[in-house]
């Protein structure tokens, strides 16, 4: 690790780099951006702007689970309910007449009722609290070492599922005429982003995390004029907006989960109107 910390003072000689845990933070940024960069696109594509809502928020109820099971590690226990959230939710989705976001809106409100009733007995909630808004700076080694597993795991599965997932968004019976698995399709896609939701969840906050997703994948859209174009400028937007939004959020003394959300928000106005009808 001391070798990674060099090369970063290398790349940034700033103030900032001299503290361990503002470059703890700037590698958790640098792994989160692209796994969410990528991920948005077809998060975007598909219509499930709110899916990752539903599964930050039913982090609150796998954190509970694992309270009453009495399980040490918290991660485990979110990483668990959060895959099995999103396979009810998609189950549901395909055997269902309602719409998706009706769908997605059910299982939202019941994970973080349920979560919120578990951890808030006795008034314990305040200790979970800090879920709710994320802690980038709270990153340690550790870590580290579940968003790179989270990262490689992501991107070993996606150069084998984008084809099959891009057809699928564009056209699901001529995918399926085409020999594509829809459905099994989706629900791979669906549990890729519970773990990047579930690894990210403690330093981007359930408040935030849905933003991170969507907004740069949304501001790519705006300018990409290629399926390949759209995921590159989307990672490369994530990526801008996380390390400005980090060292803004240092210099403002100010959440750096919100600064990096607001960033990618400018992003997307900047680029709303060079979006194509």
């Amino acid at each position: 690790m001391s070798a990674v910390y060099a090369a970063l003072d290398a790349l940034f000689p700033f103030e900032w780099m001299q503290y361990t845990f503002m470059k703890n933070a700037l590698l958790a940024v640098l792994m989160i951006a692209p796994l969410f960069g990528t991920l948005g696109t077809m998060a975007v594509d598909n219509k499930m702007a709110f899916f990752s809502d539903a599964l930050g928020h039913s982090a609150l109820t796998g954190i509970a689970i694992g309270v009453v099971l009495g399980w040490s590690s918290q991660m485990a226990a979110m990483l668990l309910f959060g895959i099995l959230w999103a396979v009810l939710i998609t189950f549901v989705k395909q055997n269902s007449k309602m719409s998706a976001d009706t769908i997605i809106s059910v299982f939202s409100s019941t994970s973080v009722a349920l979560g919120l009733v578990v951890l808030s007995r006795g008034g314990a909630f305040a200790r979970y609290s800090s879920v709710l808004v994320g802690d980038v700076l709270a990153v340690t080694q550790s870590d580290l070492l579940w968003l790179l597993v989270a990262l490689a795991g992501t991107f070993a599965v996606w150069t084998v599922l984008f084809n099959p997932l891009l057809l699928t968004s564009v056209n699901a019976p001529l995918a399926r005429s085409r020999g594509v698995r829809a459905r099994l399709t989706e629900y791979i896609f669906t549990m890729l982003v519970a773990v990047a939701v579930m690894v990210s969840i403690r330093w981007v906050g359930v408040m935030l995390i849905n933003s991170l997703l969507i907004l740069p994948a949304a501001a790519s859209r705006n300018v990409a004029r290629s399926a390949a174009g759209y995921m590159r400028i989307s990672v490369l937007i994530a990526l801008v907006c996380g390390v400005t939004g980090l060292i803004a959020s240092y210099y403002l003394n100010t959440s750096a989960g919100a600064a990096v959300v607001l960033c990618c928000a400018v992003a997307y106005f900047i680029t709303l109107p060079l979006r194509r009808k």
